[in-house]
């Protein structure tokens, strides 16, 4: 499950990323919602990754 957990906060990682590239500083609105909540999914999802996987390997995986 942790694997899981980790494969998908590593596959939303490059999207939040994109997102708030994409804001223009904050000035879109759509995207700059989209790259915060898509960012905080991604950071949660991590989070619970590591509660079963070492810290080195997750984050390896995770960037």
């Amino acid at each position: 499950m942790a694997w899981t957990l980790l494969l998908i906060a590593a596959l939303l990682e490059p999207v939040w990323a994109l997102a708030l590239e994409r804001s223009d500083g904050f000035r879109h609105l759509g995207f700059s919602v989209l790259g915060v909540t898509v960012a905080t999914a991604s950071l949660t999802l991590l989070t619970f990754a590591l509660r079963d996987l070492p810290i080195g390997t997750a984050y390896a995986v995770w960037v």
